[in-house]
């Protein structure tokens, strides 16, 4: 069975709001895609980093790794920060990565941005 990693980004803060949102919807999405793999990853404040997170994918059995940054639009850590982290260059969406000996996809998924679900959620 052919399996996905998900790494799911949060930005990270002092308060414990962000780091909850971002394991809960972590949570959600593995409970509801059994074929997934789910990890979280913070850019700062909070743990796992991301590089720990993706650590922790090289001893897992998948097949492709998609980091999913839980931010709603681009800004330096979308475009510059995150990518450099992943070893990916910047404006780069596609890389691989290296997993027991050999490598898989690794995809870098946009941020969620403007969406009519988002806004009907909203109201």
């Amino acid at each position: 069975m052919s399996r996905k990693g998900i790494l799911l980004v949060g930005h990270g803060s002092k308060l414990p709001f962000n780091k909850e949102l971002v394991e809960e919807t972590a949570s959600l999405i593995a409970r509801t895609h059994t074929d997934c793999i789910v990890k979280c990853g913070f850019m700062n404040m909070n743990s796992p980093s991301i590089g720990d997170s993706m650590t922790e994918f090289r001893n897992e059995s998948i097949d492709v790794l998609v980091v999913v940054p839980l931010f709603l639009a681009k800004g330096v850590h979308i475009l510059k920060d995150i990518p450099a982290i992943i070893g990916l260059e910047e404006g780069e969406k596609k890389g691989i990565f290296a997993l027991n000996g050999r490598t898989i996809p690794l995809l870098y998924a946009d941020p969620i941005g403007t969406d009519q679900l988002l806004a009907d959620l909203m109201m």
